[in-house]
């Protein structure tokens, strides 16, 4: 059985109707909770709150936030400061309500002036990329959501445990000081990801391959479910085997068909021979030459 603590049914105020937003919204309604509002504003925002929070009003946000027990902000990073402060400022929040915030890159400072004010205040972060489509809402179900409450404040780190377990994903707790680190982390990883892929499926289509999607969806996914099975023993290429001429010949193609990938090939095999012969796999003599071969010249 489950023992964690759940929040009684709550009325949600959605702000705003994002890509992420829309789907926790979506979600906390499926696990029972009611929501009574959304802010939405482009068009865009307007067709996912109507997909995904049929029937829900849309609102201005400080009528969202004074109807309702939980808060949900769900706006951009540069945002949500001056929002809590705007919100704060009209008496929107107030004492015994619980305020959310969705941002990976801030814990829960940036929600002072709603503690101040008497508010329960968490971050939750789910560790996945959203579309703002309805599957979003199932796939929650496979994902992690980063916990952030202030350090000592036990009711609220169990509130959002609570609340990332009636969602149906797995809440892991991120103290505040922490938070930084492990949002460069997942950035460095999804994002600087999908810019490496685009890449080689561009590299792939220069090279006359029709179809590099369906080429690479194989090989990436199994490349991805190695590593996070086995690290740096999953390894596998030129640079872990020290081939520092066919490294060179990389090089010199990709100066003279994609000269702009050439910086970053540079900088991600230095790290992969920096990480092969820390894990044992490759010696230190082909190691240096691979380097050597990879200076800028």
């Amino acid at each position: 059985m489950d023992a964690t603590p759940r929040p009684a049914r709550l009325a949600v105020g959605v702000i705003s109707a994002g890509r992420v937003g829309s789907v926790l919204g979506a979600a906390l309604a499926r696990a029972g909770h009611v929501v009574g509002s959304v802010s939405a504003v482009s068009r865009e925002s307007l067709r996912r709150a109507e997909e995904l929070l049929p029937d829900v009003p849309v609102a201005p946000p400080p009528e969202v936030a004074a109807s309702a027990d939980l808060v949900l902000l769900a706006v951009p990073d540069d945002e949500l400061a001056g929002l809590v402060r705007g919100l704060v400022a009209t008496g929107s929040l107030r004492a015994g309500q619980i305020v959310v915030h969705t941002s990976g890159a801030q814990g829960v400072g940036v929600l002072e002036p709603a503690r101040d004010a008497g508010a329960l205040c968490v971050a939750l972060h789910p560790v996945m990329t959203f579309t703002g489509r309805s599957e979003d809402v199932e796939r929650l179900t496979a994902c992690s959501v980063g916990v952030t409450a202030a350090d000592g404040d036990e009711a609220a780190w169990n509130v959002g445990e609570a609340l990332v377990v009636e969602m149906a994903a797995e809440p892991v707790r991120i103290p505040e000081a922490a938070r930084p680190l492990y949002h460069a982390a997942l950035a460095h990883g999804a994002n600087h990801l999908i810019t490496l892929v685009a890449d080689c499926a561009d590299l792939l289509r220069t090279a006359g391959i029709g179809d590099a999607e369906r080429m690479l969806g194989p090989l990436l996914s199994a490349a991805l479910d190695n590593v996070l099975r086995h690290g740096d023993r999953a390894l596998t290429g030129p640079v872990a085997r020290g081939d520092s001429g066919t490294v060179a010949k990389h090089l010199g193609v990709l100066a003279s068909a994609a000269p702009e990938t050439l910086a970053p090939y540079r900088v991600l095999a230095r790290r992969t021979v920096d990480r092969a012969q820390a894990a044992g796999l490759l010696k230190p003599e082909p190691a240096a030459d691979v380097r050597t071969t990879l200076e800028d010249r």
